[in-house]
């Protein structure tokens, strides 16, 4: 079983969204129970509606277990601050723009783009990954190769 390096917030955020998920899951249920009340399932939309959430709420609950499951907590001690890895905070400088831009290295299960949460197998973060403060790197995605010069990086 591969460990699935997080941080303490991540795994935080994994285990409030499986307690929702819980939660909703016995109003699922209930639905279920109502729907199968109305009579002939053959045609009782209600019915399918309520048992495809349930497939679907069973897969997100298993699948967020197991990544639990797996969690293994990156203290800051087992980090070379001096360089970029998950978890860093890295301000960038884009290069052919000379725009700066700030991204935090996270795992895949907490990227987030529109907080600027940027995952350590993207392009972006694979790129950055165990660069210092002046190095420059370049990732390729979809639009050509992104020039990027680190400007700073904090824990």
């Amino acid at each position: 079983m591969e460990k699935l390096y997080i941080s303490r917030d991540g795994l935080e955020k994994l285990n409030a969204d499986l307690k929702e998920m819980l939660k909703r899951r016995l109003v699922v249920a209930a639905a279920i129970e109502h729907a199968r009340s109305l009579g002939d399932l053959k045609e009782n939309a209600e019915y399918h509606s309520a048992k495809e959430e349930q497939g679907m709420l069973h897969a997100r609950i298993a699948d967020t277990e197991d990544k639990i499951s797996r969690a293994a907590i990156l203290e800051d001690q087992d980090i070379d601050t001096s360089k970029a890895y998950m978890g860093a905070t890295v301000k960038l400088l884009n290069k052919k723009t000379n725009r700066e831009i700030t991204y935090i290295l996270v795992s895949h299960v907490e990227a987030d783009m529109a907080n600027g949460k940027i995952s350590t197998v993207s392009p972006v973060g694979k790129a950055i990954l165990g660069k210092a403060i002046g190095e420059e790197a370049v990732a390729t995605i979809p639009a050509g190769e992104l020039r990027l010069k680190v400007l700073d990086i904090t824990y």
